[in-house]
């Protein structure tokens, strides 16, 4: 999923997946909102870009409460999360959740919404606000790996300032060759990803690209109708949706 958590998704990796214990070794904050924690989880075996994570928080009382989070790293265990004000775990995470205190952590969880970088298909990654946190894996994984798979990212934000990741994508789309970034701020210019967007930025149909998209649902829904209306075939779409 992405940062503003998937509520009660059934696991999805095929194998029954144990708790670990987890413990935050660094953190950074991405936007106002939004937090980068950097977990060591003993054993982790690895994960491909585009899954997910499930955490588990503990109250003194027992009480439990439990988000998926999409898996930010290329290797070793980040997750980014956007704080939702009224949310139960989010300000948790972003606002009290300090260096050397422990949480739960089930993953990797997910085989679907996943890039591999043996596929050489051209990559269209569309996001809509922290739904950009699974896709940078992909750019992150793409550029560890050492694929020259060439990548597009559009990505859909209130404005400037709410973009994540803005220095490291700025960076990678002037560094990592066959990497290209566009922006559209919805609340500056006043509506949302549209038709045009699209078919300025993304690869055309004729490339036959493999699409990832991910947002909050309306986005992801309306994102997937005009790729398809675009004439992209809908078998080489693939959605993730929070909210």
């Amino acid at each position: 999923m992405n940062t503003a958590s998937r509520l009660g998704r059934p696991e999805r990796s095929g194998g029954r997946l144990s708790w670990r214990k987890a413990t935050l070794v660094s953190a950074r904050q991405e936007t106002a909102s939004a937090r980068t924690l950097v977990l060591d989880v003993p054993d982790w075996p690895g994960h491909l870009p585009g899954q997910h994570v499930d955490l588990r928080l503990t109250a003194p009382d027992g009480y439990t409460a439990q988000r998926s989070y999409s898996i930010a790293s290329a290797s070793g265990v980040e997750i980014t999360v956007q704080r939702v004000d009224d949310g139960e775990v989010s300000p948790y995470l972003t606002d009290v959740y300090d260096i050397s205190q422990s949480i739960e952590v089930r993953g990797p969880i997910g085989g679907w919404f996943v890039w591999r970088d043996t596929d050489p298909a051209p990559v269209q990654l569309i996001a809509g606000g922290s739904g950009v946190v699974p896709l940078m894996a992909m750019i992150r994984a793409r550029a560890e790996s050492g694929a020259k798979t060439p990548f597009k990212l559009i990505y859909s934000v209130r404005t400037p300032e709410d973009v994540i990741y803005a220095d490291e994508l700025r960076r990678r789309a002037r560094d990592d060759g066959g990497l290209d970034v566009q922006y559209v701020y919805t609340r500056v210019r006043g509506s949302r990803v549209g038709v045009a967007d699209v078919n300025t930025h993304a690869w055309s149909k004729d490339f036959e690209p493999s699409v990832y998209i991910c947002g909050p649902t309306g986005f992801v829904e309306t994102v997937a109708d005009i790729m398809v209306a675009l004439g992209h075939d809908a078998r080489s779409i693939k959605t993730e949706r929070y909210g």
